[in-house]
């Protein structure tokens, strides 16, 4: 087990790339339960150690680093780690007074903001607890604040992380012993190794592009075709204050809205789909918080929106297997009805032209790309604001599906998720959707300069989602 090495695909190592300092490219959650439920009454940190510990053999990113290969030569490899300590990883915190929501929001901000290190396994779990003043959570509830490197996991793997460290029942056992208990890791590998591992992935650059090549031209001829039509979707995204360069500094905030009424509301509509209700929700927000700065945008702003091509029997695979589609959000529509059948054929365009280019395109197109040109190119994008000029998108909204019923840590259970994203240069808001146990939630992230006042815009949304639900 410590002598395996993993190569990083090309979609991860891009993760790895893109990293810097005012963006770290990690995501993340904030969690929170009620533990009036659990032994005694609360837990202790230690016993939280215990559980951690016994889990560490459901999910390979928990004990996983990246070793570099010299010159950028190939992608980065996955080890086991040789030094791995998981009090490194997971932290215990108190919330500072007033112990209220916009302080859980504040700190939330200020741990998300701080990049991983990356030489270690690329995660971190801050418990955090005093969380009593919090409007509708329970006494004496707690948070966890997940936040794993992006390289590592994606949307849909990172829900199979959250059941590696919960059950669907309050009961659960922590084991006298575990697999991981005496092990030793191998040794790192040379740099030799990693030089000779670098060269074997380069001869494989030609079948690379001879694939491609193969695969795509005609896909690209038909895509040529269909753009033609001069579909919403494939509009230049207009200059918005998220299209700025970043700072380190973070801000958040998060909303709950029922997952029936999302439903009813999409019945309502003609062809919509829970996924339309809830990016033309979004698209409502970003229309009511831009015209409260005065800065009303006459077309609408575009979403990335990351969509899983992970198989069944790829499922609790880690790693990231994702395509990108570009969908207009109906931003710069005030009518909700009128906003939601904008998106619905907006979606139906983004989706068509998915098709006509392959689920795989993005992966494809990044195989092309060498390592070492992939890496440099990378940091030039981020460090010289390149990545702000090229307005290919103007926030990320990601949909995430979690499990339908109630979920618990050591007894435990889930009151509240909210998903955490990377705000980037050029994409500073980054918008989770997760659905759990009925709810959907929202979590919001951005850059402290571009969004100074996170609870306005999460007002913003819940007053999008309330017209919604007047729609006749």
């Amino acid at each position: 087990m410590g002598d395996t090495m993993q190569p990083l695909s090309d979609i991860d190592a891009l993760f790895l790339n893109l990293d810097t300092r005012n963006t770290p490219m990690h995501i993340g959650s904030l969690s929170i339960y009620d533990q009036s439920k659990a032994p005694g009454g609360f837990l202790r940190f230690t016993d939280i150690l215990a559980y951690y510990r016994s889990r560490l053999d459901r999910a390979k990113v928990f004990r996983r680093r990246r070793v570099n290969v010299p010159f950028n030569l190939g992608n980065p490899y996955w080890i086991e780690d040789p030094e791995f300590d998981i009090e490194f990883h997971i932290r215990h915190i108190a919330l500072p007074e007033p112990r209220d929501w916009r302080q859980l929001t504040i700190l939330a901000a200020r741990l998300f903001s701080r990049p991983l290190d990356l030489n270690k396994p690329l995660w971190e779990v801050y418990v955090i607890e005093g969380l009593d003043s919090i409007d509708g959570i329970a006494p004496n509830s707690f948070a966890l604040l997940h936040k794993v490197h992006h390289s590592a996991i994606d949307g849909v793997s990172g829900a199979e992380l959250l059941a590696a460290t919960h059950e669907l029942g309050p009961d659960y056992d922590i084991p006298a012993t575990s697999r991981y208990d005496g092990w030793q890791a191998g040794s790192m590998p040379s740099d030799l190794a990693m030089y000779v591992n670098g060269l074997i992935q380069s001869t494989r650059m030609p079948g690379k592009y001879a694939r491609y090549m193969r695969n795509f031209a005609g896909r690209w001829v038909d895509a040529r075709q269909w753009l033609q039509g001069g579909h919403r979707s494939m509009q230049v995204a207009p200059d918005s204050p998220f299209n700025q360069g970043v700072t380190p500094h973070r801000v958040f905030d998060g909303v709950r809205f029922s997952l029936e009424q999302i439903k009813a509301v999409k019945n309502r509509v003609e062809g919509c789909t829970v996924n339309d209700v809830i990016i033309a929700i979004c698209g409502g927000g970003m229309h009511k918080y831009l015209a409260s700065r005065e800065e009303g945008i006459s077309d609408s702003l575009l979403a990335m929106m990351p969509k899983s091509t992970r198989s069944e029997a790829a499922m609790r695979d880690e790693g990231n297997q994702i395509s990108i589609m570009r969908v207009a959000i109906g931003s710069h529509i005030e009518d909700a009805r009128e906003r939601l059948e904008f998106v619905r054929d907006s979606t139906h365009d983004a989706k068509e032209l998915l098709s006509i280019l392959g689920e795989d395109v993005v992966a494809e197109t990044l195989a092309l790309i060498s390592p070492a040109v992939a890496n440099l190119a990378g940091k030039v994008l981020m460090a010289t604001g390149l990545s702000e000029s090229v307005r290919m998108f103007n926030t990320v909204v990601t949909n995430v599906p979690g499990p339908p019923v109630p979920l618990y840590f050591m007894g435990c259970e889930m009151q509240q998720f909210y998903g955490m994203g990377p705000a980037a240069s050029g994409l500073g808001l980054f918008q989770v959707v997760f659905s759990y146990n009925g709810i959907v939630s929202i979590g919001c992230v951005s850059c402290r300069e571009m969004m100074p006042d996170p609870a306005f815009y999460a007002r913003c949304l819940e007053e999008a989602y309330q017209e919604m639900l007047e729609l006749g």
